[in-house]
């Protein structure tokens, strides 16, 4: 909800600021001198001539791209407050899904550790995004050595992500993914190459089959992390429209204010009056 309501008061302001300085120039820009004759009263339009604000400077436009609706208030603009207003909003909102998105996150990998990745090593740092994100779609890394020491040979269960890894390096680089090369071959290296750069090895190693419970509520952690990642790069979206929107509004505000003798919308007629009324 809080997002409609952000982007319906940016809307509201798109048409505000030339629609506004229109009505401004044809009513600041433009009187009817008339003078009556024998049968009708003939009114010749003519420019004022005003004076530009003062205050409407090219620093209202640099206030108005810092702090959006601080270049309105400098010239007196009845539009500073939404500005402002939608700033605040976007901002707190940002803050407060940056905080939820962190918390969320914390969570996900505090569970992880404490439960996946506990019976296979005491030292557990934290993986970037993607490994997370494995971690959610495989239950189970499986082995990277199926035996400890001499040559590496990769896991081989496919249910794995380790087994998942060695299966699309030998689809790759083999012409049959089923009929092992020598190890001397360059298809042999390329694929062990590709499997060393992507498996997880014992430090990085979980496996969620007897937490079905604990697997469900990191899934439910990483979807609500993800979930408030996205609002807050909404927020931030909302923040930087509303500055461009801020900063093309005292544009126009300070080239409209400081030229007020435009003519695009000259109005010129007659029109016939009364004789009651000479």
């Amino acid at each position: 909800m809080t997002r409609f309501l952000a982007w319906g008061l940016l809307s509201s302001l798109v048409g505000s600021p030339l629609h506004a300085q229109r009505l401004g120039t044809v009513r600041a820009g433009i009187q009817l001198h008339c003078e009556p004759n024998q049968s009708e009263v003939a009114c010749d339009p003519r420019p004022m001539q005003l004076q530009g604000s003062s205050s409407a400077s090219p620093w209202s436009v640099l206030f108005s791209a810092i702090v959006p609706g601080t270049g309105q208030a400098i010239v007196g603009s009845s539009r500073a407050l939404p500005y402002l207003a939608i700033e605040a909003f976007a901002w707190t909102s940002f803050v407060r899904h940056s905080l939820q998105y962190r918390r969320r996150r914390d969570g996900y990998r505090e569970l992880a550790a404490n439960v996946a990745r506990a019976p296979f090593s005491p030292t557990r740092p934290n993986g970037d995004f993607e490994y997370y994100e494995r971690m959610a779609h495989y239950r189970e890394a499986g082995r990277y050595d199926i035996v400890a020491g001499g040559a590496l040979e990769p896991e081989t269960d496919t249910s794995t992500y380790n087994g998942a890894v060695w299966l699309l390096a030998r689809r790759t680089y083999w012409s049959d993914p089923f009929v092992t090369p020598t190890s001397s071959s360059p298809e042999w290296s390329r694929a062990i190459g590709f499997y060393e750069a992507r498996a997880y090895d014992q430090l990085y190693r979980w496996s969620w089959t007897n937490a079905p419970q604990e697997y469900e509520a990191f899934l439910g952690l990483i979807g609500a992390s993800n979930d408030a990642n996205r609002l807050a790069m909404l927020d931030l979206g909302v923040v930087i429209a509303n500055h461009v929107l801020s900063t093309v509004d005292a544009y126009v505000t300070l080239r409209l204010r400081n030229d007020p003798l435009r003519r695009e919308f000259a109005i010129e007629g007659q029109f016939p009056v009364p004789r009651v009324f000479r």
